[in-house]
């Protein structure tokens, strides 16, 4: 085996201390092996590199009172809600058969009648009647008093007999709406009575006179007469115990 020519000696030489080397001239004093590199520590960076301090925040002092309560001058504008527009009845007038007083012994009505000596008052189709519903049930041997006290029965059921309610039978187109004045204090209805009222397609609600005349009175300008009937007892009149 031969050795190695001296010109391939001195290329191998060569390349060995020569260090790789990118081609960019800037490059050039790096891989330069006589080149020294060094390497400084750079110095910690902080969080917050501003030299602006946050102001403290001091609260808002309450001790000072406003001056005066002059709010200005009033507004001139013409969007302010005025309530009394809200009431949507209020030009509506009020039926004639509308309730204005409830009595111990009657009822005094728009029309300027009166319903006096402890009747009650029967609305229908915007005409008013004087009502008896004890009636039917009082006889020579029992006084008015216990007669009333008599459409109560033994569960403190309001009850009285079909006739009573004959007017509601007759009358075209009938009520849709049966408002119940049961005097100073409010009953319930029997299921009998109730039965008979909804079988000629009205329906009924009970309260005190006082609150049922209330609500004929908003039903019937809202409605109309011919869709609301009432029936009231004076609110003088006690049931049974």
């Amino acid at each position: 085996m031969q050795s190695p020519s001296p010109q391939l000696l001195r290329a191998l030489r060569t390349s060995l201390s020569t260090p790789l080397c990118l081609s960019s001239p800037r490059m050039s004093s790096i891989c330069s092996p006589t080149s020294t590199t060094r390497f400084t520590s750079l110095p910690p960076r902080r969080l917050n590199s501003s030299a602006i301090r946050p102001a403290r925040i001091v609260p808002r002092s309450h001790s000072h009172k406003p001056a005066s309560h002059d709010r200005g001058p009033e507004s001139q504008e013409d969007t302010q809600t005025d309530f009394s527009n809200l009431d949507v009845l209020g030009n509506i007038p009020a039926p004639t058969t509308a309730i204005d007083a409830c009595l111990d012994s009657g009822f005094h009505l728009n029309s300027g009648v009166k319903i006096q000596n402890g009747d009650g008052l029967l609305l229908v189709g915007g005409e008013a009647f004087r009502w008896r519903p004890w009636k039917t049930t009082e006889s020579a041997e029992q006084g008015l008093a216990q007669a009333r006290a008599g459409m109560i029965n033994a569960k403190g059921q309001f009850e009285v007999d079909e006739e009573v309610w004959g007017l509601l039978s007759v009358v075209w187109p009938r009520p849709d709406i049966l408002i119940l004045g049961l005097g100073a204090t409010m009953h319930p209805l029997s299921p009998e009575t109730k039965r008979h009222i909804n079988s000629l397609g009205i329906r009924v609600e009970i309260q005190d006179t006082r609150n049922a005349a209330a609500q004929f009175n908003l039903l019937a300008t809202e409605r109309g007469v011919n869709e609301v009937a009432a029936a009231m007892i004076p609110i003088g009149w006690q049931g049974r115990s």
